[in-house]
């Protein structure tokens, strides 16, 4: 199922649940500061021609390839759903942290470019990673703030962002094969 936006709240309705959502954590976090400790499983299933069911919760998706890349052009790219993710936690972090703060933002919007050398990924040169070589990411913000207000924003953002720190920072990945 594609969603083609989420519900629309008001600005009132967003500062609350930020605020309660806050609120909780820090109450549940203050008694027990083992609940801070967050874990994730996401699963996935190889479909058509290189093509991936994703069960992420109660929330599935694919991830595919375009046909250059023997995929069936289904869905975003591997690469793409990084880049998603990048920008998407960008925008959760800027609205909880112009809460925090006090900062008012009107609208936010992202764009990420990824570059991706094809040598590494067909192994076709071992000196080039398979990875992005750079990402650049653009946020805009509109508001009645000044520029300094929405730089202190950015700095907020910027170190406690998740996605942002597993794209800056190197983050220790365990792989197992299982077969047959």
């Amino acid at each position: 199922m594609i969603i083609e936006s989420s519900r629309s709240i008001s600005a009132d309705e967003r500062a609350a649940r930020l605020v309660s959502a806050g609120t909780a954590w820090a109450d549940r976090i203050g008694a027990d500061a083992r609940s801070a400790q967050l874990s994730y499983t996401v699963k996935g299933e190889g479909e058509g021609s290189v093509a991936s069911r994703i069960t992420a919760g109660r929330q599935v998706f694919f991830v595919d390839e375009p046909a250059a890349l023997a995929g069936d052009d289904i869905a975003a790219s591997p690469v793409e759903y990084a880049l998603g993710a990048l920008i998407s936690c960008q925008i959760v972090v800027y609205r909880l942290y112009a809460q925090n703060l006090g900062i008012r933002v009107d609208s936010i919007s992202a764009t990420a470019e990824g570059d991706l050398d094809a040598h590494g990924l067909f192994g076709l040169d071992d000196a080039v990673r398979p990875g992005f070589s750079a990402v650049r990411l653009d946020v805009r913000v509109t508001g009645p703030e000044s520029d300094e207000r929405y730089a202190e924003l950015h700095s907020a953002v910027d170190a406690h962002c998740p996605v942002l720190d597993i794209f800056t920072n190197p983050t220790p990945v365990t792989v197992s094969l299982t077969a047959n």
